[in-house]
């Protein structure tokens, strides 16, 4: 697709400087400089600014909530004006009005610091991505996901020995085995599968009443991403799929995917749903779907503006897929 990178997260030409990452006295000269910004992160939630929530709430690196934090700050890259950009994670704070939103879909919950200004909240990213500018959502997709593999892996894959942070956050190293573990994203293909005038859609247990997505599922190892949707497809479906092509990508940071956009071109119609797998599956016209992106369709929802299902399917009621 001639417009691939413009879907949210697409990318916005951001200079990551990964030279510096492992030059401490650059670093530590960047993070002097007054003009440096860091981005909070609170529980995988960004802090954000504005009346809409549509700014990435970009602190000094010497403001007092960074008090809060157990560990040094993530080198994120640097600005066209050189500024040096930055992530930091301060989970350690314990808000007074918490509210306990574990197994929730969806967290519409927002939490204030008494050190920033009042418009300025740390919020579920899903809800406020398609605010943001393509440079702060780089950013704080970047931020989200690499303090996500942080959190989750403090510890020594081989020897299980405490690691430490390493690389301007983008390593960490093991002192008992001197072994070095690097940032994973994991590839998940997410197909537009269509036959004829119809998309297949299909749903997962546990999602909200009527939300319906294109169906999705990891690469495993040793597989081709075309292989990928084939069997994803077969095994959620039971549809054979055979041509497929690569439309789009987008860095997904819940928590750490990159979701690869496909157009598979289905060889059979039936569907055998392995509900093991999803809840249900079913084929939606362009016209039907042209009624649900309308919001007239009381059985179906549109995909979330935003992610990369919502993307396809919209370029491909635009007949835009190529």
């Amino acid at each position: 697709m001639k417009h691939a990178e413009t879907v949210t997260f697409g990318g916005s030409h951001l200079d990551r400087a990964a030279e510096l990452r492992g030059d401490p006295a650059a670093l530590e000269d960047m993070l002097a400089a007054t003009n440096t910004r860091v981005l909070p992160i609170w529980r995988g939630k960004p802090l954000v600014a504005g009346d809409r929530r549509d700014q990435g709430g970009w602190l000094p690196a010497s403001h007092p909530i960074f008090a809060e934090a157990d560990e040094a700050p993530i080198f994120l890259g640097r600005s066209e004006m050189q500024t040096g950009l930055f992530a930091r994670d301060i989970s350690c704070w314990e808000p007074a009005d918490l509210v306990d939103m574990q197994g929730a879909f969806f967290d519409p919950t927002e939490q204030w610091h008494p050190s920033v200004p009042e418009d300025h909240r740390f919020s579920e990213l899903r809800g406020v991505m398609t605010r943001l500018s393509a440079r702060d959502a780089e950013l704080i997709a970047s931020a989200k996901a690499i303090l996500g593999w942080h959190e989750s892996h403090g510890f020594c894959a081989y020897c299980g020995a405490k690691t430490m942070l390493a690389m301007a956050g983008w390593q960490r190293d093991c002192e008992a085995c001197g072994r070095h573990h690097f940032p994973r994203t994991d590839p998940v293909v997410i197909m537009l599968i269509t036959h004829g005038n119809a998309v297949l859609m299909g749903r997962s247990p546990g999602w909200p009443d009527g939300m319906y997505s294109c169906l999705a599922g990891f690469v495993e190892p040793g597989e081709t991403i075309e292989a990928a949707v084939r069997r994803e497809v077969f095994e959620e479906a039971g549809i054979r799929v055979g041509h497929v092509e690569y439309l789009a990508s987008q860095p997904w940071p819940f928590p750490a995917s990159l979701m690869i956009g496909c157009h598979g071109h289905a060889e059979t119609s039936e569907i055998t749903v392995d509900p093991s797998e999803i809840e249900d599956a079913k084929w939606v016209t362009r016209e039907e779907m042209l009624e649900t992106f309308a919001g007239n369709d009381p059985a179906m929802k549109p995909a979330r503006k935003g992610a990369i299902a919502h993307f396809l399917l919209l370029n491909w009621l635009k007949d835009t897929l190529d």
